[in-house]
């Protein structure tokens, strides 16, 4: 069980996150035709909170690596993670292909493509980052 000072941790973590994405709001809000690079915003805390939101238990890529598996290392793989991708050395990993049943139309099927664990996690990164630039963009109604 989970003391409630490793709750305070993970709290805070999560509004350390939810801080810079306001941040991002205001930039965008502020100045909406600048470029903005976003990458300094995402540190370790901020893939933490991806790897959270990220479901663990969907079907595996091409390395037939889970979301817990990822996580029995999980500092030691974001760290990385955030290296490779920072530095310009991350490569998208090809995706597994799956033909499942088409909706409506009995024995006929479509292909899906399921990426690896770690391209979900960072894609939910690079969500988490441009989702409140282009939230400015929607009216509030």
């Amino acid at each position: 069980m989970e003391s409630s000072k490793g709750k305070t941790t993970d709290i805070s973590k999560s509004s350390d996150v939810l801080t810079k994405r306001r941040r991002i709001a205001q930039l965008a809000e502020q100045a909406p035709d600048m470029a903005m690079n976003l990458s300094h915003f995402m540190d370790l805390n901020w893939f933490k909170e991806a790897y959270r939101q990220t479901r663990k238990d969907g079907a595996v890529g091409i390395d037939g690596q889970n979301g817990r598996d990822y996580g029995d290392r999980l500092e030691e793989n974001l760290c990385e993670l955030i290296n490779r991708a920072k530095s310009g050395h991350y490569r998208t990993p090809a995706v597994r292909r799956k033909q499942i049943p088409k909706a409506g139309s009995p024995g006929e099927t479509r292909p899906i493509g399921i990426p690896t664990f770690e391209d979900k996690l960072i894609q939910r990164a690079v969500v988490m980052a441009l989702e409140p630039v282009f939230e400015q963009g929607f009216m509030d109604c």
